[in-house]
């Protein structure tokens, strides 16, 4: 194959790849585009495997990411180049070890080194589009149970190493390229057939009953928050119905009600009105509340994405602030740097304030485990709440920002990926969609339109295990980045060896006569 060929190609696999997520969902395209490429990258050299790579990787995140053209084209743009430069690191990786034997394993493997640095630098890292994260409704996902998401991502990149493998020899050997296939399917649906029990009702008290409440906002995109304070009295409004329809006999009093990320806008600390407009809702409903708002000045020193606990009193008594902000969207790196040269930046004139506590926070009768809109997509804040406690996890989220995009979507099928993960109902409540309540076996038990005011309540289990996934998770993914770098090391010293085999024997120099004479 052409040098050009290969590249094109490789572009080709990218969009493959990023069909396979949602709002499409071709999922099992997935192992396919990992096919593809590892296929392009077979007998190159490693610089010509990072380009593949690279061109791979780019055309993957802009067919994923086309939702980031909400905040400005060139943003779109800028981070699927810098993604991609994290798979021209698999394509270097995968034109190395496909050299050495059992390569397909070690080629999956470096998927997942990958993924972990990608979901670590710059900025603490982009998650987003990880092999693991398509998996939903598939035979893989009951793998997040037992090893995390690591595990999932090399359940789909050895499906496609091991078919490209196939390929490969399928004339020369058919049945042992079409029986490892198969094997290899076998081997990672395994988890669907031998799947992690969740939560049992055992008492009355095992279990509570939860609302999520979806506002619904006035506008779309950047726009959606413009009106702040009808975006506040719509979810007051929306409780104030919950609270008439207990009262009617129609519905049972929830034991907790659940707002979405920025349900306010405005201060509930600095803004009597907004203090007392939330604090009358929650007494109406009798139930405590969690709801996400900003406080702080956005034009002073900073501001906090906070998630606060009322009492059925009506009293902020908890919280919990927002720990992994979003750069660029919550706050500007480099902001003296760039702001004079990019207006779009004076939307977000002062940067979020991170926080410092893992989200675990007692809501009524639940402990409840916070991850506020793209903090879904980071292991280490999930394992952080099973492990502080948390009986539920709770995904407050702002969508409304992508609303018509497949950001929504990408972002709930997460949700529901790490509901299997940690054994635990998760709540998504978003501001106009998709709010849903997810079952611990990432089914879903109840979702909302979107761009609709809806109420979700239902029964739940609150669970106190630990699954493997959440246990063992963080250890098989850098059991496995380990296992990537040391197969990429072999590789290179023994092409580095083959290179001195075949190079031409250099002669041994004449001895040069001396000019100046002498015996």
């Amino acid at each position: 194959m052409s040098w050009a060929a290969r590249l094109v190609v490789a572009g080709l696999a990218g969009a493959v790849a990023g069909v396979s997520f949602e709002p499409y969902h071709l999922v099992y395209l997935l192992p396919v585009a990992v096919a593809i490429l590892t296929l392009t990258c077979v007998g190159t050299s490693p610089r010509r495997g990072f380009l593949v790579g690279t061109t791979f990787g780019i055309v993957f995140m802009l067919v994923l990411l086309p939702w980031l053209q909400v905040i400005g084209g060139p943003a779109w743009i800028a981070l699927s180049v810098l993604e991609g430069l994290f798979y021209g690191l698999a394509g270097l990786a995968t034109a190395v070890v496909t050299r050495l034997p059992w390569w397909p394993l070690w080629a999956a493997a470096t998927w997942v080194g990958v993924e972990l640095l990608r979901g670590s630098v710059p900025f603490g890292g982009f998650p987003w589009g990880r092999l693991a994260f398509g998996t939903v409704d598939t035979p893989v996902a009951p793998l997040f149970a037992y090893t995390g998401p690591a595990g999932a991502t090399l359940a789909v990149a050895l499906v496609g190493t091991v078919l490209a493998w196939a390929l490969l020899r399928v004339r020369r050997a058919p049945a042992r390229a079409v029986g490892g296939l198969v094997l290899t399917c076998l081997v990672v649906s395994a988890g669907s057939a031998f799947p992690v029990d969740g939560p049992s009702p055992e008492q009355d008290s095992d279990s509570v009953n939860v609302a999520a409440v979806q506002g619904d906002v006035p506008g779309k995109g950047l726009e959606a928050f413009a009106e702040r304070r009808v975006v506040l009295e719509n979810h007051v409004a929306a409780t104030h119905d919950l609270a008439e329809r207990v009262r009617r006999g129609e519905t049972v009093r929830p034991d907790l009600v659940v707002w979405p990320e920025n349900s306010s806008d405005i201060d509930p600390y600095a803004d009597p009105t907004a203090r007392a407009a939330i604090a009358d809702a929650v007494r109406d409903v009798q139930a405590p509340l969690l709801m996400g708002s900003v406080v702080g000045d956005r034009a002073g020193d900073g501001w906090h994405n906070r998630a606060i606990v009322w009492s059925d009193a009506g009293r902020p008594v908890a919280y919990y602030d927002k720990i992994h902000p979003v750069p660029f969207g919550e706050y500007i790196p480099f902001r003296p740097l760039l702001a004079p040269h990019i207006s779009a930046l004076d939307q977000i004139p002062s940067d979020m304030i991170p926080g410092t506590k893992t989200g675990v926070l007692q809501v009524g009768p639940a402990r409840l485990g916070v991850l506020m809109c793209f903090e879904v997509a980071y292991d280490g804040l999930v394992r952080d709440l099973v492990d502080g406690g948390a009986q539920m996890v709770v995904v407050p989220t702002n969508n409304a920002t992508y609303t018509g995009t497949g950001q929504i979507e990408q972002q709930f099928a997460m949700s529901r990926l790490r509901a299997i993960e940690t054994g635990r109902t998760v709540v998504v409540a978003s501001t106009n969609g998709i709010s849903g309540i997810i079952a611990p076996d990432g089914h879903v038990v109840a979702r909302s339109p979107v761009q609709t005011r809806d109420v979700l309540q239902e029964q739940v289990i609150l669970a106190t295990g630990i699954t493997p996934g959440v246990r063992f998770g963080f250890w098989i993914e850098w059991f496995l980045t380990l296992v990537a770098a040391v197969s990429v090391s072999v590789g290179l010293a023994v092409n580095y060896r083959r290179r001195r085999r075949a190079a031409p024997q250099e002669r041994p120099a004449e001895p040069v006569q001396s000019t100046l004479g002498g015996t």
